[in-house]
Parts: structure tokens; C-alpha cells; sequence
């Protein structure tokens, strides 16, 4: 818990150092292209950059599976938790596993009154260290949980069909300038 609070102190730090850097302008044009700040989010989240490589949330919101997935984050106001500069590992569920977990679970989560509860879950997804797949099977070999941002940990393990953690297969593993996006088709529901 203590990391939990650190990461979001340090993210409301970064915040206020990014928006208080802005001289007053929303616009700066960097190499031919532009760079620009939204003036309604206050974190690294409303930085639009078109020059950098993608980071998490702009790879997760380029691709239509993870649909669902994204309006999560924006609903629990995590934005900036993962395009945090990093290294980050993020377990992402696709749209069909947010449809595995019970009839009316995804619409409750979303809902404002839900919203501390619903972060935690993302959280839970999220490994605040730096986990390629090459990495994680070292883990896996020396029988290590992994430190999640929700502060639970999470079994990670070689089987002869794949990498698995908290037991669900990772099925695609992408690079993004933040860290690693391991795709996976269940949702990390953490014990309370």
C-alpha cells in the first residue's frame, strides 16, 4: 500500500510540474509536430504527442479490442498511472474477458460510486517493474510472485502452452515506450 500511495504521490507531483510548466501556453510545436495539452485533464494522461513513441494507454487506445478496457481506466481516472514514464507491465484483458465476469458487473464497475473499487482492479493489472516475456519467465523459473501496483501479488508461471500470470495465459506480449503490454483474456480480479 505504501508503493500504491507513493506511485500516485509521485504521479500528482509529475502532474503539477507538467501543468505548471506550461507558461500559459497549451501549444508547442516540437520538430514540424505538434505537442499540445488538454485542458481538461491535469497529468501526463493530457498530453497529446504525436512525436514520441506510443506509450500504453495510446497502444491501448489505438486497438479495438481493448475497448472496454480503456473506458475502465477513464472511469476510474487512472489515466495517469499508465502512461506513467515507467517501466510499467500491464496485464491488459481484452473485451471478451471483461464479458466473462458476471452479467452487470462491468456496468456497476463504471459506475461514479464504483470508481474506487473498479481502480483497484486496474491496478492489480498493473506491475510497477519492467517484465518482457524473457523476464518473466526467469521469474517463473525461480517460483517468484510479482509485485502488483494494487499491492497483491500474482503467480507467475511456464506451462508447456505458454507464459501464464494469476493464471491466465498471456497470448501477445507488445512493446510500448512505457514498457511491456502482455495481452491476456481474463480479467485480474484481486481478493479483497
Amino acid at each position: 500500500m505504501k508503493k500504491n500511495n507513493l506511485i500516485f504521490s509521485l504521479l500528482i507531483v509529475i502532474g503539477f510540474f507538467i501543468t505548471s510548466c506550461g507558461n500559459g501556453e497549451k501549444k508547442q510545436e516540437v520538430s514540424e509536430k505538434q505537442t499540445e495539452i488538454k485542458p481538461e485533464t491535469q497529468g501526463q494522461s493530457g498530453v497529446i504527442d504525436d512525436v514520441s513513441a506510443a506509450n500504453a494507454l495510446q497502444v491501448a487506445k489505438s486497438i479495438a479490442d481493448f475497448s472496454t478496457l480503456v473506458a475502465a481506466i477513464e472511469a476510474a481516472g487512472v489515466e495517469d498511472a499508465v502512461v506513467n514514464v515507467g517501466p510499467l507491465t500491464i496485464f491488459a484483458p481484452v473485451n471478451a474477458a471483461f464479458d466473462k465476469l458476471p452479467e452487470g458487473t462491468v456496468t456497476s464497475l463504471l459506475l461514479p460510486e464504483n470508481k474506487a473499487k473498479l481502480a483497484f482492479i486496474l491496478v492489480n493489472h498493473v506491475a510497477p517493474a519492467n517484465y518482457p516475456d524473457t523476464q518473466l519467465k526467469k521469474e517463473a523459473k525461480k517460483g517468484r510472485k510479482l509485485y502488483m501496483a494494487s499491492g497483491k501479488y500474482l503467480v507467475v508461471e511456464e506451462k508447456e502452452d505458454g507464459l501464464y500470470v494469476g493464471g491466465t495465459k498471456i497470448l501477445k506480449t507488445v512493446k510500448v515506450s512505457n514498457g511491456w503490454i502482455h495481452v491476456i483474456d481474463n480479467v485480474l480480479v484481486p481478493e479483497a
